[in-house]
């Protein structure tokens, strides 16, 4: 298996790195791709160094399965030319995502859906993926109407650069701006930019991908999203109107019968999900699972998971590993 790892210099690339090792996925030859500045370095991976290459280089490799996370320019462009060498494509930006001709997959839910004529898949929004990991067996059993999620999302989500000025911060370093703003004893309801309805695009962006992930349009997502001077992790409150009613016992067994899904949820003992905790693993934690006591048959939980973890890298590895384990590629 010829595996291309486009953007591997940057903070997803690095730890789908890790995670491809942690996993033992099945790689004869490792491709690192990055851009034109950090062709040939050198990346460790398994005990052996391998060679940065640029994306013209790494195309006429004709790898097997590319996993890109190296910006949405980057995709549109590149995952195209990859895909017609016959190599598929699994893209982390949000280039593809709501291309009625792509999938967009959280394995635990929607893997079955990929075919071998799936070249460019695309891996949804960090803050989109823990929010559906926990939504959907529950959606199953109670049919939900309105989600209202919001959230509390880490520096990590926006780059190097963010984590770079919450570290010069609190070093009480003068140094560039990832935000318009300090971050550091600070929270900013503006992840990615504006549009013209006055939500954000990372708002809209779980709005609309629970649906296509779920393939259903019969529920609404509301959302509000924060960026918060947390390195990593990203959390969510959210509200959960369903059709039908439910009991608090159940919702705690059926989420900790779902893969992937923790429930850390013991207030006696002060134990809750929290992104301290939820670092460098790859289950999204679900916890301070109550009753809205407001109206009917509506449920409040708080779910945290690693965002460059299940968010990104390990998401994306996972779809990878369904097309192997299903002779798709």
């Amino acid at each position: 298996m010829k595996v291309a790892v486009v953007g591997a210099t940057g903070m997803v690339g690095e730890v789908m790195l890790k995670v491809l090792a942690e996993r033992n996925f099945p790689i004869t030859e490792l491709i690192p791709v990055a851009s034109e500045r950090s062709v040939g370095k050198k990346l460790p991976y398994k005990g052996n160094d391998y060679t940065v290459v640029g994306l013209e280089t790494a195309v006429s490799m004709k790898p097997d399965i590319a996993l890109f996370s190296a910006g949405g320019g980057t995709s549109l462009e590149w995952a195209p030319k990859f895909a017609e060498v016959g190599t598929t494509v699994v893209d982390n930006s949000s280039a593809w995502r709501m291309d009625p001709t792509k999938k967009l997959v959280v394995p635990e839910i929607n893997a079955n859906e990929l075919t071998a004529e799936d070249k460019i898949i695309a891996n949804p929004n960090c803050s989109t993926i823990q929010l559906v990991m926990a939504l959907n067996p529950l959606h199953d059993k109670y049919k939900m109407k309105r989600v209202v999620v919001s959230t509390y999302q880490s520096v990590s989500g926006t780059g190097v650069k963010a984590v770079q000025q919450l570290e010069n911060e609190i070093a009480g370093i003068e140094g560039e701006m990832a935000y318009p703003y300090p971050i550091g004893r600070n929270a900013l309801p503006h992840c990615d930019v504006f549009l013209e309805n006055g939500y954000t695009k990372e708002e809209m962006k779980l709005a609309r991908e629970p649906q296509k992930i779920m393939n259903d349009k019969t529920f609404s997502v509301s959302a509000t999203a924060v960026r918060i001077p947390t390195a990593g992790g990203h959390s969510e409150s959210v509200n959960v109107e369903f059709e039908n009613d439910f009991d608090l016992a159940e919702v705690r067994q059926i989420l900790s019968e779902t893969p992937g899904v923790v429930v850390q949820d013991d207030l006696e003992n002060n134990s809750y999900p929290m992104p301290i905790y939820a670092h460098d693993k790859d289950e999204v934690f679900v916890g301070r699972i109550r009753r809205d006591e407001t109206q009917p048959n509506t449920l409040n939980m708080w779910i945290v998971a690693d965002n460059l973890r299940k968010g990104a890298a390990t998401n994306t590895i996972q779809i990878a590993e369904y097309l192997v384990e299903n002779n798709l590629v």
